[in-house]
This record gives C-alpha cells, structure tokens and sequence, in this order.
C-alpha cells in the first residue's frame, strides 16, 4: 500500500531570551516554507518607540489606553526584508537602537499593552501558516502551536552577537553596556507578572552557542517538515 502525504499548515512559536537568534531563524524558516513572519518583538519595540516619541508616562494607565487606540501596526516586505510599521510609517531602523532596547522590557511588562499585543498577534494566526517569534508565543500567544522551539544560549555569546549586530549598524557601544541591557531585560521578561518568558512545557529546547545558524535552521526545519508533511497508509 503506497503513502499519501498531506500537507498541513502548522504554527511555528520561538521563544526565548534576547539575542538568541530567534528572528533569524524564524525569518529563514518563514521563507524557506513560504509562511507568514511575524515579529512580535518588533511589535513591542513599535510601542516603545511610540511611547517615547509621544512622551507617554508609563506609569499612568489611563494614558497608556488611550496611547494604543492610536497605534496601528503592521509588516511589510522592503527590499526583500520584513519592516515594522507603525501608523503607516516604516520606523524598521528606529526601533532598534539603544534608546528603544532600553525601555521595550518595561513596556512590555505592562498588562495593557501585552493584552494589545496578544489580541493582535492571536488574530494574524488564525489561518496559521505562520512563524512567530517573541518570548510568550508557544505559553500564551498560541499555547496550541503544533511545534514550539525555545532557544537559549551563554550569555556571554549572546553580548557579543548583539555587540557585533550594533556594530555592523554603525552603532557606537560598548560591551558593557549591551551587558547591562542584556541583564535588565533578562530580569524584567522573566520575572513580570503578565505572561513573563518561559519555556513551554512541550517545547523544544536548543542551546544555540556553538551551533551555525545553517545548523539550528536544519534542526527546526526538520522538527517542522516532520509535522508539516503528514503520511497516511
């Protein structure tokens, strides 16, 4: 008797700590089996940026509300790449400076805008065919996604490769200082109260520190087609 394949559409849920190469590698994944990329990251980074540009207090929740009435968000393909939009405005390159990667853990932690957020991203999954990275996804964004990958890695290979990301940017920092953010935003997204990170009980887990990036793709991509091309006698 010969095997039929079904093709089935999965979600994809990455979670894990800061520089651990989790947008990398849902980008590659999203291309190489042609699905949707959603960069939940970028989301909160949009907010962020919104926020400071807005002089929105953090502390004033009534603020805060009437801020996210305002704030629209969406992706796009530039030049072969997915930018963040926000109120219709590319804002890709601003949201990822210092000033941004500063405060986007404090702004995450706020149960209004992880609500906001959530709704949003839970609504772009609904059709699935999509990868979706963040540090709530495969917990409470969709605690259902068919493959949840956690990545982790040492903390002193993710300074330097965050080190080495600003520097090709043409930022001026010092190690010391992506260390510093680095501890600040580990702290504040493992200990919030609203969805803190996590690694969901039935996810994946891969130590990425001496792994190529072609390596890591190769093991998920598998996990992935594995689920994707079901058989049946």
């Amino acid at each position: 008797m010969c095997k039929i394949f079904i093709l089935k559409k999965i979600i994809i849920a990455i979670d894990g700590f800061s520089s651990c190469g989790k947008s990398t590698l849902a980008k590659a994944l999203s291309k190489k089996l042609s699905y949707g990329y959603i960069d939940t990251g970028a989301m909160y980074r949009a907010v962020t940026f919104y926020f400071i540009s807005n002089n929105i207090d953090i502390q004033d929740i009534t603020l805060i509300q009437v801020a996210l009435n305002n704030i629209n968000i969406h992706f796009e393909n530039v030049n072969g790449e997915n930018h963040v939009f926000l109120n219709n405005i590319d804002i890709e390159t601003e949201i990822r400076g210092l000033e941004v990667s500063n405060w986007v853990s404090e702004v995450s932690a706020i149960s209004a805008v992880r609500k906001a957020m959530v709704k949003q991203q839970k609504l772009m999954g609904l059709r699935k065919g999509i990868v979706m990275d963040g540090r709530d996804i495969g917990t409470v964004v969709f605690p259902d996604a068919e493959l949840k990958i956690f990545l982790t890695a040492q903390k002193e290979i993710r300074i330097e490769r965050r080190y080495q990301e600003l520097l090709s940017k043409g930022l001026n920092i010092s190690r010391q200082e992506i260390e510093n953010n680095l501890n600040h935003r580990d702290f504040i997204d493992s200990t919030r109260l609203d969805s803190p990170l996590r690694k969901a009980e039935d996810a994946k887990e891969i130590d990425n520190s001496y792994l190529t990036e072609n390596e890591q793709f190769k093991i998920v991509l598998e996990l992935a087609n594995n689920l994707i091309f079901a058989t049946v006698q």
